[in-house]
């Protein structure tokens, strides 16, 4: 396991790549935007792409929002621009309190909201396929989250979608998603973390039909073509820099949590949702890294803090489990606590993390999974 010498993401994240000085194309790609791009000329390339696809009476753009810090920068930055959007959120599967009241504030920046409350049986019969299938309990949410926005730009005639940054950028990934602007049906079942299963493949579980599932099939080709539907990376338009987004998200009434996130060091990630934290622990078992990693990797590459703070931050924090989220997700699924063990257990990585004589995974007394030496970030 090798850990990328400018921060502290691991080579077990899927598709990232390093070259030969050891050196992450995360980071890579953080230097190409501190010095290679001219980000005046971005902007007004973005506000020249606007004009070009601009065909509704009412609305310039639509925004897909959570409440979240990117999603409230978002619309205060095309609100800036003098563009009128249409924001749609897809519901997050077990909401909070935080998360509902940014989501109001959202709204009351000044847009039209439109807020899709899914149906609930066949979103948690997706939830508890999803989980056991690819060790995701965030999987519907992630395509409801890219397949909502499309649909309503196709029933409502607005060509144009606006979305954040793109993680393949900001977090690592193949070249091919980090030069294109733009996010379609193709990056969605690429880069979306869809883990190659498709909505198609939910049809029969617990009786699930294709009528069921509608929100969840992206638009077909002619109708994505007949509107002309594009979806754009504001983050390939605008510099994505999470603690001035985080700032200026505070200033137009974005609240933090009063406590740390319970998989990360900070109080402002993943705010409108519990399972979020579930996912994030997930992706810890499996791959090494969660949360923690992710957010101490961003403060490096920007500059706030060191490589050698964040190790420290990533191995005080990474990996303990989120025990308020689980057992609000335990509440929602309906799960036992050792069913929800044996899941987790079956996607946990057997070469990063210590088993005793039986097999069993070595945990600490917080429940903590315990470590290989050769995997221990440094």
């Amino acid at each position: 396991m090798r850990f990328c010498t400018k921060c502290v993401m691991p080579d077990t994240k899927p598709d990232l790549h390093f070259d030969e000085h050891g050196v992450c194309d995360a980071c890579r790609s953080q230097k190409a935007k501190d010095f290679d791009i001219d980000w005046e000329a971005r902007k007004q390339e973005f506000l020249e792409v606007v004009k070009k696809h601009k065909k509704n009476k009412y609305y310039d753009c639509i925004i897909g929002v959570s409440g979240g810090k990117d999603s409230t920068f978002q619309v205060l930055s095309v609100l800036e621009m003098g563009l009128n959007p249409l924001c749609v959120c897809f519901e997050p599967t077990i909401p909070t309190e935080v998360g509902r009241q940014n989501l109001a504030n959202l709204n009351q920046l000044g847009v039209d909201l439109i807020h899709i409350k899914r149906n609930p049986k066949i979103y948690k019969s997706m939830i508890k396929e999803a989980i056991k299938r690819v060790g995701d309990c965030e999987w519907p949410n992630h395509l409801g989250i890219f397949t909502t926005p499309a649909h309503i730009a196709v029933n409502f005639n607005i060509p144009l979608l606006i979305w954040g940054e793109n993680s393949e950028l900001e977090y690592g990934g193949p070249a091919a998603s980090k030069d294109n602007a733009c996010l379609d049906r193709k990056w969605l079942e690429e880069f979306g973390g869809l883990l190659g299963n498709r909505a198609t493949d939910m049809l029969g579980v617990d009786g699930i039909s294709e009528k069921d599932l509608a929100l969840y099939f992206y638009p077909e080709d002619e109708d994505v073509q007949r509107v002309g539907v594009t979806g754009l990376f504001l983050g390939y338009y605008i510099k994505w820099d999470l603690r001035k987004i985080l700032s200026s998200a505070q200033k137009s009434g974005f609240s933090v949590s009063d406590r740390r996130v319970e998989t990360t060091y900070e109080n402002f990630e993943n705010l409108d949702c519990y399972s979020n934290h579930v996912h994030d622990y997930l992706k810890y078992v499996k791959y090494g890294f969660g949360r923690a990693s992710d957010n101490a990797c961003l403060d490096v590459r920007l500059g706030y803090i060191s490589r050698e703070q964040a190790v420290r931050l990533v191995t005080k924090y990474d990996g303990i489990p989120p025990m308020k989220a689980i057992n609000e997700f335990l509440k929602y699924t309906g799960f036992t606590r050792e069913e929800f063990d044996a899941i987790v257990d079956s996607f946990t990585n057997k070469k990063i993390f210590q088993r005793d004589a039986n097999g069993k995974f070595i945990k600490d007394i917080d429940g903590s999974l315990v470590r290989k030496e050769e995997y221990i970030v440094r």
